[in-house]
């Protein structure tokens, strides 16, 4: 069977995040949703997504696949049924279709002519931004339970404190050392060669991606994670950050995601409660306006490529884009676009050349390559954003 993950109908209340990725792509919990998917089938995948993004994340397709719409986490009882389609069978979970079968994915499916399977267990779906923090203790739980299952953790160093060592697992090569770990509240996850130095207070859940770093003094609250080489220190609370991003000093990030190759400057901090503590508002570029999340909690949403500055400040609810740079002091507006330089004081227009050559430099630093398919990724995103940078 041949499996393809459908961007599906909440692309884009994803943005800035789905700019520069598949919808499967992101990350809550331990794994992305892609990840989740490849172990429960235990089959390769590919995606169904926009053109832009189809030559680093093509479609595969054969006579006889499935499409699976991207945003809904698996377990293993929705996994199952997924697996057991046959010709002309769909899955509905509550008011849409999220699987079907299919001879030829690029197709519109006609759904009179299916027999339409209901699912009617508990799934975890992702639906806008904000649910990528908020629902991630439960996928964080999931993670860990499957993961783990069966499995014995590595040791752990006798210099920690560990409270609910049970609910702690250590990859072989991972490394904690004098360090305070409580997985009372949630499990505690340090992936294959990540790094908790000393003096590191973490409360779960917590999952540390694989090569991940936490750095000495750093206070964590769970639920959080952090990607595959990530760095982190300072407070933290309830946040996901993809990977290959940096929150390398002191300052608060609270019920906030970013994406990849983002770095946060010394002393930037992030609101999370507003003085009124009335529920908070965020853009959403589905509706082209700040929607109600129904969260009294809310923090920062930053999108691949963004950076602050030291002690840059963002009020409760901003929405940053792609590639865009922060700095000077006070308060930016809480939307601001893709490709932005500047903050409260003012924006100018963040030029690709100059955006790019950061990138370079930034990506070689960990090895990887900006390359061609990169740079027209994030061409595309310019020019789709442009409608927004009205400064």
């Amino acid at each position: 069977m041949n499996y393809i993950l459908d961007d599906g109908p909440r692309r884009q209340a994803l943005l800035p995040f789905t700019f520069t990725r598949p919808v499967a792509e992101i990350r809550i919990g331990i794994l992305t949703i892609t990840e989740k998917w490849k172990r429960r089938l235990h089959a390769p995948l590919s995606f169904k997504t926009e053109a832009y993004l189809s030559e680093k994340y093509p479609m595969i397709t054969t006579t006889d696949n499935i499409v699976i719409d991207g945003s809904i986490v698996p377990n293993g009882e929705f996994a199952g049924l997924i697996r057991s389609l046959n010709t002309y069978e769909a899955v509905q979970y509550v008011d849409r279709i999220v699987a079907y079968h299919t001879e030829d994915p690029t197709a519109v499916p006609d759904f009179s002519k299916y027999q339409i399977k209901t699912f009617e267990g508990s799934l975890i779906t992702i639906n806008y931004t904000w649910d990528i923090f908020s629902k991630n203790g439960e996928a964080l739980q999931e993670d860990f339970e499957f993961i783990t299952k069966g499995r014995k953790s590595a040791p752990i160093s006798n210099t920690n404190k560990l409270i609910a060592p049970e609910n702690i697992f250590l990859e072989e090569g991972a490394i904690v050392e004098h360090s305070i770990l409580n997985a009372t509240e949630g499990p505690i996850y340090i992936g294959a060669h990540a790094e908790i130095w000393e003096g590191g207070l973490i409360r779960g859940g917590l999952a540390l991606c694989e090569n991940a770093v936490v750095k000495m003094g750093a206070k964590i609250y769970g639920p959080t994670t952090v990607g595959p080489f990530g760095k982190v220190c300072g407070e933290i609370s309830n946040s996901v950050i993809f990977g290959y991003s940096s929150k390398g000093h002191e300052g608060y990030l609270g019920n906030a995601v970013l994406g990849e190759w983002c770095n946060i400057g010394a002393d930037s901090n992030n609101s999370n409660l507003k003085n009124n503590y009335a529920k908070v508002r965020m853009w959403n570029y589905e509706t082209q306006g700040f929607d109600h999340t129904g969260l009294q909690f809310c923090g920062l949403m930053m999108g691949d490529h963004s950076k602050t500055a030291i002690n840059t400040m963002f009020n409760t609810g901003t929405v940053i884009g792609v590639n865009s740079n922060i700095y000077v002091p006070g308060f930016p507006r809480n939307f601001i676009p893709s490709f932005s330089w500047g903050g409260a004081s003012g924006f100018s227009t963040y030029m690709p050349k100059r955006a790019f050559e950061a990138a370079k430099v930034m990506m070689a630093r960990r090895g990887k390559e900006f390359d061609e398919k990169e740079a027209k990724i994030l061409e595309h995103v310019f020019e789709e954003t442009k409608k927004w940078r009205n400064y």
